[in-house]
């Protein structure tokens, strides 16, 4: 039976990353993100709603060549856009008083900065369009910091219709 464990999401930071070192040298980047939600009509107003999805991520810098908790850290704040792929990790554990608990949180593997940096985001290349900084682990040998410098109209993501604010959470 084939198994398959990736998310794909396209959010705001719901608060600012949060470093840790490793006594190995590695490190882990924690943050709060937001995605929208299922859209329902509220019975009462009659207007239709959406409920955001609120998710802890962690991002990790692995291996030599692993920055992807460094770029977190450095790029993103709380309210800044982004595309994270990753996958899902449960993480269980028992209180004190000995009460079983659980949290499925986000492993990001790779995170794309939406924002310009008068945004919060990633740095603008001088005189061109906010470019969109890509990070995944290293594939044959291949860098793990892929730069393309396109504009994230070019991806065919759109921004909120006019009228409506871009707050967290939507």
């Amino acid at each position: 039976m084939a198994n398959l464990n990736k998310v794909m999401l396209i959010g705001r930071l719901t608060r600012d990353p949060e470093s840790r070192m490793f006594a190995n040298g590695g490190k882990v980047t924690k943050f709060g993100f937001a995605v929208d939600g299922a859209r329902k009509k509220n019975p009462s107003t009659g207007q239709w709603e959406s409920e955001p999805c609120f998710l802890d991520c962690e991002a990790f810098n692995r291996g030599e060549t692993g920055k992807t908790a460094d770029l977190v850290e450095q790029y993103l704040r709380k309210g800044s856009q982004a595309y994270v792929e990753g996958h899902l990790v449960l993480n269980q554990w028992t209180t004190q008083d000995g009460q079983k608990r659980s949290q499925i949180r986000v492993v990001v593997d790779n995170v794309q900065f939406l924002d310009s940096k008068q945004d919060g985001g990633a740095p603008r290349s001088s005189g061109g369009p906010a470019p969109r900084r890509s990070v995944s682990p290293p594939q044959d040998g291949m860098p793990e910091e892929n730069y393309d410098g396109g504009d994230s109209r070019d991806s065919g993501l759109e921004s909120a219709p006019p009228g409506q604010s871009e707050d967290i959470p939507f």
